[in-house]
C-alpha cells in the first residue's frame, strides 16, 4: 500500500527455508517476524481498536497457522482506518511512544528502534468508488484513502503474541491487490501477495470473488485479468510465494473470471 519500494530484512543462517527452490536464510524469517510481532505489540493502542484492520502485504503472513511470516514482504505495517474511525485512532496516537511521526509523511510513524517496522496509516471510505482516491485532510494524521480498499471486508480476528488484530477476508484483499494497475518492482511484490491471499481463499470463497468482480466496472475487471495474466508469468523471487508452483490455480481463477465476461456481465 505504501509508496516506499518493499525491501527484505538481512541476517545469517546455517539453514535455508523454502520458496520455489530458492533458498532462504531461516534466520531472516525468523528476524523479520521478531520486528512484525514487536511492532504489532508495539502499536496495540491502535490496532486493537474497533473496526481497524491490518491490510497490507503482511496479511498473508499473519494467515500462516501462529503467525509464522515466512514470506519477507515489506517493512512496513499497514494499517486500515476507516474513515469515521478517524478521530479514535488519532486519539491514541500519543499512546504510541516507540514510534515518532515522519517529517515527509505525516500518516507514517517511523520506529526510534530498528527492531520495529514503520506503520503506516491508510484511509477506507466503503462507499467510494474502487477507481479513486481522495485525501481525508488532518494537521495530525491526514490518510490517502484509496478506493480500491472499499472492497475489503473485516474477517478473522487473530491473536498475536497476546495482541488481537483484525485482517480483512481474503477475497476482497485479493481483489484490491487486483484491481489497481501494478507496475514495476512494487507492483511485481504486490501480486505475489495477491498469490498469497489466493492460499487463504477456499472454494466457497469463489463465489464471493465472483459476485464482488461483477460489481465492478468494466475497466476494472480488465484490469483484474491483466493483473492475474502477469502473475502467471512472474518468476520466482526470494522469500515470496512461488508463482510457479501455483500457476494452474491463478489460470483456473483467471478462466473463471473470464467466464463471467462472456456471461455478459
Amino acid at each position: 500500500m505504501t509508496p516506499r519500494t518493499a525491501a527484505a530484512a538481512g541476517g545469517h543462517s546455517r539453514g535455508f527455508g523454502w520458496t520455489g527452490g530458492i533458498r532462504v536464510p531461516i534466520l531472516l524469517d525468523v528476524a523479520f517476524r521478531d520486528r512484525l510481532v514487536a511492532t504489532i505489540q508495539a502499536a496495540r493502542p491502535v490496532v486493537e481498536l474497533p473496526e481497524i484492520l491490518i491490510i497490507g502485504s503482511e496479511v498473508p503472513n499473519l494467515l500462516q497457522p501462529g503467525a509464522a511470516a515466512t514470506l519477507v514482504v515489506s517493512l512496513d505495517l499497514d494499517i486500515g482506518v476507516p474513515v469515521h474511525r478517524h478521530g479514535d485512532v488519532k486519539a491514541r496516537l500519543g499512546e504510541l511512544m516507540e514510534f515518532a511521526p515522519s517529517v515527509d509523511e505525516p500518516s507514517v510513524l517511523t520506529p526510534h528502534s530498528p527492531h520495529l517496522l514503520e506503520v503506516n496509516f491508510v484511509g477506507i471510505d466503503p462507499g467510494q468508488d474502487p477507481g479513486d482516491a481522495y485525501v481525508l485532510e488532518d494537521d495530525r494524521l491526514p490518510l490517502l484513502v484509496f478506493g480500491a480498499l472499499s472492497l475489503v471486508r473485516p474477517g478473522a480476528t487473530i491473536e498475536v503474541e497476546g495482541v488481537k488484530v483484525r485482517v480483512p477476508q481474503p477475497t476482497g484483499l485479493l481483489l484490491e491487490k487486483l484491481v489497481t494497475d501494478r507496475t514495476g518492482e512494487k507492483g511485481e511484490r504486490d501480486l505475489l501477495v495477491a498469490l498469497g491471499l489466493l492460499d487463504a481463499v477456499s472454494p466457497a470463497d469463489l463465489d464471493e470473488v465472483d459476485a464482488t468482480y461483477r460489481r465492478l466496472r468494466p475497466e476494472l475487471r480488465h484490469v483484474v485479468r491483466s493483473n492475474l495474466t502477469l502473475l502467471s508469468l512472474l518468476a520466482p523471487r526470494a522469500g515470496m510465494p512461488d508463482p510457479l508452483s501455483r500457476r494452474a490455480d491463478v489460470a483456473a481463477l483467471l478462466r473463471r473470471l473470464d467466464a463471467l465476461e462472456g456471461e455478459g456481465s
